[in-house]
């Protein structure tokens, strides 16, 4: 019989948490750079670069990937034979207590993105409790647990349908994937769940993205089961449509695709699908008594050494000397580097001061010919300016966006991924743009930041609007002033190349 401390759990699960902050799993890193080496998209290679430079990065400097550190899932299988020593908390507060601990690590803060009270105040917990854990009781005298960290972005992507028994599963993905956006950070994986009922299929997309990546293996010996067959299926019709790395057109948008499957009702076919972003981050462990996990670091030789290239046809902007009239000059899929002062807000802050204007208050801040950038950094440590500062899903912001650049003068916004119908409109009405930033570059795009100090609504946390001064930040046009959007003429274009090479392949 093993006997399990408490102290040993709660310290193998702060480590977890700080390990995959800044480690990617390296058959990801080796995926990743698979489909760096085959694709044919500059933008989407360019993206890809990007992702993989900042994994490197992260992982000699030890600093998030993201700066979306994540909603913490815990799954934990617990031998019946297993008993605990000296326990004084139950299983749920002791993991509690070690994502308490991983997130306020001074070394290394983790921003805490977890708020009580969801439906009402909103209220951020601060040390990003409580974790969503799920439970199984299994034979044996060991514990083992998979920690992983889920961005809010790939999160809010997830899809559930109650099919018909009779119904393509391929069909309905298919469908659905576009329908999804480029907020979820592709590559990645998709998670799908089949069968049981409508919360077991969910959970089994979630748990299915604890595996590693194997898809390459599998199509190298051939399924040997239906899932196996869905699973290739999937994964190249989800590929030939073009999406691409931040869905900017390219060849690989999905690096594998999991899938767990559960006997269900006759009458019924549930269906879950969740996708795992660019900052997939997981990590299993098992405890036996003898002490806390030990999670050894990746060889560095397992990280690519990739350099990303400006290239000659990239526009500098300075930020503090733009113009409208300079705006309107700026081509959808251009390469921008932005050096100069921007602010920042996102959901809280435009929640605020589109309160404020209706209420025909004076905002703290003048947006009048400045950009916004649609960012919550993580708090800095040692020198730093501030801490690791991707960008937040853009489309979130849409349904603010005509309000705010009619009644402030706002000049155009900085996000990750696509915009919808209402945004481009009132982009295009107001002869504004938006520019992108990678997704999955967190630590990479902070280095451009030279300065940042909170302006405006500092109770607001990691939500509260800064001024950040930027030296050649990298990003790329993805709606111009005329309305024209990357996001909708890349994917276009490279699902009707994919479909002519196969075509080509097939005859």
């Amino acid at each position: 019989m093993a006997v399990i401390k408490q102290d040993d759990l709660i310290q193998s699960v702060a480590d977890a948490l700080q390990y995959i902050s800044y480690y990617h799993p390296v058959d990801f890193i080796q995926a990743v750079h698979e489909a760096y080496e085959r694709e044919e998209s500059k933008a989407a290679k360019d993206a890809i670069a990007q992702i993989l430079i900042n994994s490197r990065m992260c992982a000699t400097g030890h600093r998030p990937i993201c700066q979306d550190t994540g909603i913490v899932t815990v799954f934990v299988k617990i031998g019946m034979n297993v008993s605990w020593e000296g326990a004084t908390m139950s299983l749920d507060d002791m993991i509690n207590q070690g994502v308490r601990q991983a997130y306020n690590l001074p070394e290394n803060v983790l921003r805490a993105s977890i708020l009580a009270d969801p439906a009402g105040k909103r209220t951020n917990t601060k040390d990003n409790t409580p974790a969503v854990i799920h439970y199984q009781m299994v034979p044996g005298d060991t514990v083992e647990i998979d920690v992983a960290a889920k961005g809010g972005g790939s999160e809010n992507k997830s899809k559930m349908a109650m099919l018909n028994p009779s119904d393509s599963i391929v069909d309905w993905v298919l469908k659905t994937v576009p329908t999804m956006g480029a907020g979820w950070c592709p590559p990645g994986m998709l998670g799908i769940g089949i069968g049981g009922t409508a919360e077991k299929a969910a959970v089994m997309a979630k748990e299915s993205l604890m595996d590693s990546i194997d898809i390459h293996e599998l199509r190298a010996r051939g399924p040997q089961n239906r899932v196996e067959e869905l699973r290739l299926e999937i994964m190249d019709k989800v590929n030939a449509l073009g999406i691409g790395a931040q869905g900017l057109g390219g060849l690989t948008t999905v690096l594998d695709i999991k899938i767990k499957d559960y006997p269900t009702h006759a009458a019924s076919l549930p269906v879950c699908m969740i996708p795992n972003c660019a900052a997939t981050r997981h990590a299993h462990f098992t405890l036996d008594g003898t002490g806390p996990a030990v999670l050894k670091a990746p060889p560095m030789d397992a990280y690519p050494d990739i350099t990303w290239e400006v290239g000659d046809g990239v526009r500098r902007v300075n930020l503090d000397t733009l113009t409208p009239e300079d705006v309107q000059t700026w081509k959808s899929g251009e390469t921008v580097l932005l050096s100069g002062k921007m602010l920042t807000g996102r959901d809280a802050a435009h929640k605020r001061m589109v309160d404020m204007l209706n209420k025909g208050e004076e905002l703290p801040v003048d947006l009048k010919g400045r950009f916004i950038y649609y960012v919550g950094p993580v708090d800095p440590v040692r020198e730093e300016v501030v801490g690791p500062a991707g960008p937040t899903t853009a489309t979130r912001m849409d349904k603010f966006t005509r309000q705010i650049l009619d009644q402030t003068g706002l000049l155009g916004m900085i996000g990750k991924a696509e915009r919808g119908p209402i945004a481009i409109e009132a982009i295009k009405d107001y002869k504004a743009a938006y520019l992108m930033a990678v997704g999955g570059a967190a630590y990479l795009v902070a280095q451009a930041i030279k300065k940042a100090e909170v302006v405006a609504f500092p109770e607001l946390g990691m939500e509260a609007i800064y001024e950040f001064d930027v030296e050649d930040m990298p990003v790329t046009v993805a709606v111009d002033s005329r309305g024209e959007s990357a996001h909708i003429t890349g994917p276009a274009i490279w699902q009707k190349k994919i479909a002519e090479s196969l075509a080509v392949e097939v005859k």
